[in-house]
């Protein structure tokens, strides 16, 4: 299998709006689905979406990992999953912030306002139904994915720049922060 090449920041296609996909069981999207999978997969990556691989597709691959998982019952561990031609609706106001990182803009994490719960819809290959409503690290990680379909990168999202950064200066200030409380 090949090792798809993830889009980083400034290519165009990551901030265009993308296209439905015609036919979600064809050989070519099957192709790119199990391409992506391994992709995310080898990156270490808990979702990964079409544009970020140079495809203006709309359909993603996610998954949630055991140790992101929450105590909220929505919000268990799921594995690798395709969401083609989505649609998704936030159910609340609210935001909560939620720290993100993104495979095109890569060593960077900041606290991103996202909706606590959602509910979304698409299909797989074989065009079964796919989604529900969800909330903690599931609904985070389908928002984030889904952006990338509509052009948009986390920090376009953001509203307060004090909590953007290197992983690893984040990672020293959270340690020196620890330390000053013991």
């Amino acid at each position: 299998m090949a090792i798809l090449k993830i889009a980083r920041m400034g290519y165009p296609v990551l901030l265009q709006r993308a296209e439905p996909v015609a036919d979600p069981g064809s050989a070519e999207i099957r192709r790119l689905v199990a391409d992506m999978m391994e992709t995310m997969e080898d990156a270490a990556g808990a979702g990964l979406a079409a544009p970020q691989v140079h495809v203006p597709l709309r359909l993603f691959v996610f998954r949630v990992p055991p140790e992101r998982g929450g105590a909220d019952p929505d919000d268990k561990p799921v594995g690798n999953t395709v969401v083609i031609n989505p649609e998704l609706e936030l159910l609340s106001e609210e935001r909560v912030l939620r720290w993100e990182g993104c495979l095109s803009i890569p060593g960077l994490r900041a606290a991103v306002p996202r909706a606590p719960r959602i509910r979304y819809r698409g299909v797989d290959c074989d065009g079964r139904p796919v989604g529900g409503e969800v909330s903690g690290f599931h609904a985070g990680v389908v928002q984030h994915e889904y952006d990338h379909l509509d052009g948009i990168l986390y920090p376009m999202r953001m509203t307060d720049f004090s909590l953007f950064g290197f992983n690893e200066e984040l990672t020293r200030a959270a340690l020196a922060q620890q330390a000053s409380r013991s």
